[in-house]
């Protein structure tokens, strides 16, 4: 339990519960984690202490990610699966609980699919995942928060997740700077806040009620034995001040006969116009329009606040490009034209150097007056707004000269690492005097430049002002369902239960048949010939060859193999036909299957090797079932099931189905025919045929995986959209 903290009756407070904020708590250390490679180490450090309880809410989470990528040197595991098993196997009273959005399908790309945790995590009986898809349609659950025994509490703008780790000194071309699957990502900044005491433990409150929404079981509080120490805070990170108070502001949208809750946007409203001398703005979207509004006012005000803004320079991709670039674009201008003393600057975090890199801004910060500081999830977007789950904690100084120092200091720490400069020499500088100091501080190399972004007008025209895609409020969800997401009969436990269990005896029947019966041998090419060749005469055989088909897609058995027999038997131009006809028969049939069986339990049945594929499927339709088909990722089976269940176009699948496999198929065939041809009737004619048609193969399926993976990288950027 914290100390009561000494306050005059007369000290200004900003922050109300119920209006502007959730609860205000005392917290007995704070500091301001800064960038990833602080946040994860302390994060490390605080696993290794827990004792009895800790939960982990985040936009997303990656099981492989490791904490140090540099190696941590404590005698625990690296992954972060890893470390979390053997904290909860070092002590016996420790539960874990993992809790994730479970996500749109557009952000796919960008996380690790369910599966992983299920199947990593699940073994142990102390380390409880779940997924959260309590949202209107088109919201996300955007919290990143993680409680330590009820003592320690983590929020801020960073999840547990690839692409987040980097130090303060953004090094260009750092070989540390790379996700669990080794691909290097660009440099990125971003803050967390850490603190103790009763706020910490409200923090607790917040996640066990998140929890309980989301699976509808209740978590009690544990006890750590009285042997055990209860302080899990990291030796590492000293506070940057002690006793103050914070004030837990949230977003929610209306949802299940809740009513929305928008402290975050009253806290934003209420301190903009409250602020007099500075506003310190971090953000890595920057489009609010109520926001917006708020700053506009005060700009034209006779007392304008010095206001800064630093945000990324560019948007990640094709879709932020067409949607955020533009809006911000347009709150950019309006701010500018309101501007009348010359008090508002937007800037980027540049790091100089030959390729002139900029800083990726993931933070989400906001400074009123070095009075208020204000770090969590929430970006000053309508999103975070009013549709998503945000959560940002407040520290207010109520008029406190050493807190008021303490929001100086961090600030300061902040600017001096984007303008590439010691720290003293932003120490003296007032805040009615924020952006003198910057541009006298600006220079060469790394620094913060002036951003002045500008959108193609006919991409800008594209765009109409109402323009849902940056809603203030949750969209209907009924025509939306209705249009996009065909809604799956409510099924009981039970019934769900026997018919995943039902599939798995299946699948396991089906492996001890076919390890110890002669089934294996009947699907060798071989084998598969003669059958072929048996009734190839019937008129029945086209019926019979598509019905193959169909059986081998059920049954997993793999394509390919019938291709080759299909050519063999039937010859070029007959058995490309037979092949190709086959192929999309049993395409959509498998394709049926998965929607049929629904993305859940899909999910519960996959495993990690349909990670990539999955996310490939759900986030970039035709081009991306071009691409799995091109890759051999996966089988064919488990290919269409996964398209199935991430509810991709019939019209996507199908064609790039036939875009991805159609060459391929056909070259097969052909190629199976010659050879066939040729061991039939060996000659150098028969054998060069053979060999063209290998060499074509080859440089058809290179060309194809070169454009359509070309075309992909395009669109999806350098920068990958992180939230």
């Amino acid at each position: 339990m914290s100390a009561t903290l000494p306050h005059s009756d007369s000290a200004p407070r900003m922050l109300i519960p119920d209006r502007n904020c959730w609860r205000v708590e005392e917290a007995d250390r704070f500091r301001l984690l800064v960038d990833g490679d602080a946040f994860f180490h302390a994060v490390r450090e605080a696993i290794i202490n827990a004792r009895h309880s800790l939960f982990i809410v985040g936009w997303d989470i990656d099981s492989e990610l490791r904490l140090r990528p540099g190696g941590a040197g404590d005698g625990y595991p690296e992954s972060l699966n890893a470390l979390l098993h053997a904290a909860a196997d070092q002590n016996p009273q420790l539960h874990i609980y993992v809790l994730s959005w479970d996500f749109s399908m557009l952000y796919a790309m960008e996380r690790e699919w369910r599966p992983v945790f299920k199947l990593g995590w699940k073994a142990h009986r102390r380390i409880i995942f779940g997924m959260d898809g309590r949202h209107p349609l088109g919201g996300a659950h955007h919290q990143k928060i993680i409680v330590v025994d009820d003592a320690l509490a983590f929020v801020g703008g960073m999840d547990l997740t690839r692409g987040r780790w980097d130090t303060s000194d953004h090094i260009p071309d750092s070989p540390l700077r790379q996700d669990s699957h080794g691909t290097q990502y660009a440099p990125l900044h971003d803050v967390q806040a850490m603190f103790d005491g009763d706020a910490a433990r409200a923090m607790g409150d917040l996640v066990r009620e998140r929890w309980r929404r989301a699976t509808g079981r209740t978590i009690s509080r544990r006890r750590a034995s009285p042997r055990q120490p209860l302080d899990p805070w990291p030796d590492s990170y000293p506070p940057d001040i002690e006793k103050v108070h914070l004030g837990i502001a949230r977003t929610e949208p209306a949802h299940g006969g809740r009513p929305s809750v928008q402290e975050l946007l009253q806290f934003h409203l209420d301190a903009i116009a409250a602020a007099r001398r500075s506003i310190y703005i971090e953000s890595q979207y920057f489009t609010s329009s109520m926001v917006g509004q708020a700053l506009i006012d005060r700009l034209g005000a006779d007392d304008a606040p010095q206001t800064v803004v630093v945000s990324r320079k560019t948007g990640s991709g094709w879709l932020e490009e067409a949607n955020v670039s533009v809006l911000r674009a347009r709150l950019h201008h309006r701010l500018t034209a309101a501007d009348r003393e010359g008090h508002y600057r937007l800037f980027s975090a540049e790091l100089g150097g030959a390729n002139g890199q900029s800083l990726n801004i993931h933070s989400k910060l906001t400074i009123f007056d070095d009075d208020l500081l204000c770090v969590g999830s929430a970006n000053l977007s309508n999103r975070s707004m009013a549709l998503d789950s945000e959560c940002s904690i407040i520290l207010e100084s109520r008029g406190e000269p050493r807190v008021r120092q303490a929001i100086a200091r961090m600030r300061n720490c902040l600017l001096a690492e984007h303008l590439g400069c010691p720290e003293a020499r932003l120490a003296e500088a007032p805040p009615e005097r924020l952006l003198e100091t910057i541009d006298g501080l600006r220079g060469e190399g790394r620094t913060l430049a002036l951003l002045d972004p500008a959108v193609d007008a006919s991409l800008d025209a594209s765009i109409p002002p109402s323009a849902q895609l940056e809603p203030e409020q949750p969209l209907e969800p009924d025509a939306l369902v209705r249009q996009f997401v065909p809604v799956e009969p409510a099924v009981s436990k039970r019934k769900r239960y026997i018919a995943v269990g039902g599939l798995a005896l299946f699948f396991i029947a089906l492996t001890v048949i076919w390890k110890w019966t002669p089934l294996a041998d009947y699907l060798e090419v071989n084998a598969l010939t003669r059958l072929a060749r048996g009734f190839s005469k019937l008129p029945s055989a086209p019926l019979v060859v598509m019905g193959g088909y169909v059986l081998a897609g059920l049954f997993s058995i793999p394509i390919t193999v019938l291709i080759v027999v299909t050519g063999v038997v039937f010859g070029a131009t007959m058995g490309g036909l037979y092949a190709l006809g086959g192929t999309l028969l049993s395409a959509i049939v498998t394709y049926w299957i998965g929607r049929w069986l629904g993305r859940d339990t899909v999910r519960k049945l996959a495993g990690t090797r349909i990670n990539n594929m999955s996310k490939q499927i759900a986030k970039r339709g035709l081009v991306a079932m071009i691409i799995l088909r091109l890759l051999p990722v996966a089988p064919f089976t488990l290919v269409n099931v996964i398209a199935g269940a991430s509810q991709i176009k019939v019209k996507d699948y199908m064609l790039g189905t036939l875009i991805g496999m159609g060459p391929g198929i056909v070259i097969t065939v052909i190629f199976a025919h010659n050879v066939a041809s040729a061991m039939r009737d060996p000659s150098p004619e028969s054998f060069a045929m053979v060999g063209g048609v290998a060499i074509a193969l080859i440089v058809v399926s290179i060309v194809l995986q070169r454009v359509f993976m070309a075309r992909d990288n395009k669109s999806a950027g350098k920068l990958r959209p992180a939230a």
